[in-house]
């Protein structure tokens, strides 16, 4: 298994660090919810219902997982790096097409089956056969057997240094061989192995998790969650002052101080998702790097975030920022009007011929045409006019793929199915990437996420993605904006662990209080 770097690991306690003075700032921290309740009973709202009845192969998968309801052969510790989860231990064929996992002993499926190769190679083989297969095994190749009494082999077409982060997919859950015999969808209830156990599911409405006693691990905070999915943020933040729930992720930056002021825990932390605007490189001006550097120089990114999204992002300085161990997490610099307007003139642009760009964006995220218009007036105080379309994304995605477009401001989670970053690096800015809206092409770039498939050490992937990070600033390719912020309340309840990637369950460390 992969080893871990010292700097990783500071950069985790750094994170963690910084969520605790957040809390201590806001009063959060200090907040004395009374003695946990070992077996107390919690009720909490999640934001985001399953898709298609928690179907693997409809994302809901990383929902089971979030729930600590189903888990995957290996799981991933603060510094993104794989540990063992239901495998224990992983090893890479001498040529790079095979792992071979090392499945735990011991464990038990909630409806009593053991975990075993056979139990493991039905699961894998199911979600790997689906029409549309989870990104995570997507197009690689994939194929599972048994390998002896207590393991697992993973083949794939070509060398693969990166599959026990694969494996940690929530989409690649394991369910017990009962799941899968009736032949459609699996079944998801009392068929996992995690600390909770599904006992009741009421459509996207809600849900029933009864801690598994039997668990092999760290068993559950509470007796019994009530889980109910409530998708409007201001009914989130209703449920948990009013007492009906004590947990709720996602809430609306407006309700924090109240929430706070009633005496609620109030947790915001990092998130892997990025609001950039590209530009077109494809076409004049934005072929000009210097007047993609002007509109960079332009744009207030601390202001934007903490007075335009009133403290609900951090300011970007670069595609990452603090969610991951290899982001920047230092800010941008404020805007540089003037030094805009420098390279704005060298580029041919001023008062004799002034500078006019649209830019394009969409309403799903509402942030987005908030940061429209402060990018407008931000913009003409350089002496660029910009011009503002908001429509639907699907509407306008053809025309941006295409090259058809000057500006448009989208929001990205760079990480896919798996904490890895070499997909997003891919297909967004190399030359052939099938999501480079910048239309940004460097040879140099592409060598080195060509570098990639060749890599397995953890700490050295990550060293090459900041490395990517650094050629993208470098080179204008786009203006990194703000990284909205993750938001998690707590009030009747303790225990609550942040996890800016998503990918490790939410519920199993909560605990009621009082």
């Amino acid at each position: 298994m992969t080893g871990r770097g010292r700097a990783g690991a500071g950069r985790v306690a750094a994170v963690l660090a910084a969520v605790t003075v957040l809390l201590a700032g806001c009063g959060g921290a200090a907040t004395d919810q009374g003695a946990a309740q070992p077996d107390g009973e919690l009720t909490v709202a999640l934001q985001f219902p399953p898709r298609a009845a928690y179907a693997f192969d409809a994302d809901d998968g990383a929902r089971l997982q979030s729930l600590g309801v189903a888990e995957t052969l290996t799981s991933v510790d603060g510094n993104v790096a794989p540990v063992p989860s239901l495998a224990t231990a992983w090893q890479q064929s001498a040529d790079g097409r095979s792992w071979r996992f090392t499945l735990r002993p011991g464990v038990r499926f909630h409806d009593g089956a053991p975990l075993d190769p056979a139990a493991v190679v039905t699961a894998l083989r199911y979600v790997a056969g689906v029409s549309a297969p989870p990104r995570a095994i997507r197009g690689i190749g994939f194929a599972v057997a048994a390998d002896g009494p207590d393991a697992v082999r993973i083949t794939t077409s070509a060398p693969d240094p990166v599959m026990p982060l694969r494996m940690s997919s929530g989409n690649l859950g394991i369910l017990s061989p009962a799941a899968y015999a009736g032949g459609g969808a699996p079944e998801v209830v009392r068929t996992a192995t995690g600390p909770y156990v599904l006992d009741a599911v009421n459509g996207t409405d809600s849900a029933v998790l009864v801690r598994n006693d039997a668990y092999w691990g760290t068993r559950g905070g509470a007796g019994r969650v009530t889980v109910r999915y409530v998708t409007d943020p201001q009914t989130r933040a209703l449920a948990v002052q009013s007492g009906d729930v004590q947990f709720a992720e996602g809430l609306p930056n407006a309700s924090l101080p109240q929430l706070r002021s009633s005496g609620a825990e109030v947790v915001e932390y990092p998130n892997a998702r990025t609001v950039e605007l590209l530009l077109n490189q494809s076409a004049a001006p934005f072929s000009d790097l210097r007047v993609r550097q002007a509109v960079t120089k332009a744009i207030d990114r601390p202001v934007l975030a903490a007075q335009v999204l009133g403290g609900a992002a951090d300011p970007a300085a670069d595609l990452f920022g603090a969610a991951v161990p290899w982001g920047v997490t230092q800010p941008p610099p404020a805007a540089d009007v003037e030094g805009a307007k420098t390279l704005l003139a060298q580029a041919g642009y001023g008062p004799a011929r002034p500078l006019t760009v649209r830019l394009q964006t969409f309403p799903n995220r509402p942030e987005l045409p908030v940061l429209a218009t402060a990018i407008q007036a931000m913009l003409a105080r350089a002496g660029v006019t910009v011009q503002i379309q908001v429509g639907n994304y699907d509407a306008q995605e053809p025309d941006v793929l295409a090259g058809r477009f000057d500006m448009f401001l989208n929001s990205r989670s760079y990480l896919s199915d798996y904490p890895d970053a070499t997909s997003t690096l891919s297909s967004d800015y190399t030359c052939e990437g099938s999501y480079n809206i910048d239309h940004f092409c460097s040879p140099a770039y592409d060598a080195l996420i060509a570098r990639l498939p060749t890599v397995t050490d953890v700490a050295a992937r990550q060293q090459l993605f900041a490395q990517a990070a650094r050629m993208l600033t470098d080179q204008a390719v786009g203006v990194m904006v703000v990284h909205p912020k993750n938001t998690a309340v707590l009030s009747g309840a303790t225990g609550f662990v942040p996890d800016p990637l998503g990918v490790r369950p939410v519920l199993p460390p909560l605990q009621r209080t009082g």
